[in-house]
């Protein structure tokens, strides 16, 4: 990399660290390193409702949220400048090759090339946090939530709905399309004993109670 455009990155990943550290300090001068009954000038918050400080803390929570994204951002930026001094800028740190250019005009603290970035985001989303050693583990100890394949049997989802439907902290409010409390757990409209809509038809030809078939008009029925 040229003697330019290695000043030209550092400029720019210190011209975006100096604006993460402005945008740190002004979420403090918010109030974020005081307790809330403080900023809000209450003596006590024993005696106030959640909804008389609702806005209050909503405000909290989203400084909070603002204060921990630019942290993370500042770090990424740090370690990009770390990697510039190195020589290893524009380096995936994953598979060694060359970040994109463009990749680079967005994010230049990006450290990982677009697929590395976006394996990253998958395994993430898998809940890969999760110890190395359930990886080998098989029935009946291992996961066995099957909806993503095509199972039909009773899996650890149906287990967990079966223990769920007994009640749990949840109210209707807290799952969508729920207007009853025996109802409030994921799923519960799902068909029970049928796949398909078809197989919970009735049909008219189905046995009596004591094993006989109902008689069809105009004709006498058998017995034995």
């Amino acid at each position: 990399m040229r003697m330019e455009n290695t000043q030209k990155i550092r400029d720019r990943l210190q011209k975006e660290k100096d604006r993460l550290l402005l945008r740190t300090e002004k979420i403090k001068e918010r109030g974020l390193g005081q307790r809330q009954s403080d900023v809000i000038g209450e003596l006590s918050m024993y005696d106030n409702h959640p909804a008389d400080v609702g806005s209050e803390t909503f405000e909290r929570g989203k400084d909070i949220g603002l204060w921990d994204n630019a942290q993370r951002l500042l770090a990424q930026v740090d370690h990009a400048l770390e990697r510039l001094e190195e020589g290893f800028y524009g380096t995936c740190e994953r598979c060694k090759e060359e970040i994109e250019s463009a990749r680079l005009d967005v994010a230049p603290w990006a450290t990982l090339c677009r697929f590395c970035q976006e394996q990253e985001e998958i395994q993430k989303h898998r809940g890969t946090e999760r110890p190395l050693e359930e990886e080998v583990l098989a029935y009946p100890f291992g996961r066995t939530f099957l909806d993503n394949t095509d199972y039909t049997g009773f899996d650890g989802e149906d287990a967990w709905q079966a223990v769920e439907r007994y009640g749990t902290a949840a109210g209707p409010q807290d799952v969508g399309g729920v207007d009853s409390y025996s109802d409030t757990y994921i799923d519960s409209s799902e068909q029970r004993g049928a796949v398909e809509d078809v197989e919970e038809v009735v049909m008219e030809d189905i046995a009596e109670p004591f094993g006989r078939a109902k008689p069809r008009p105009g004709k006498k029925s058998r017995r034995n």
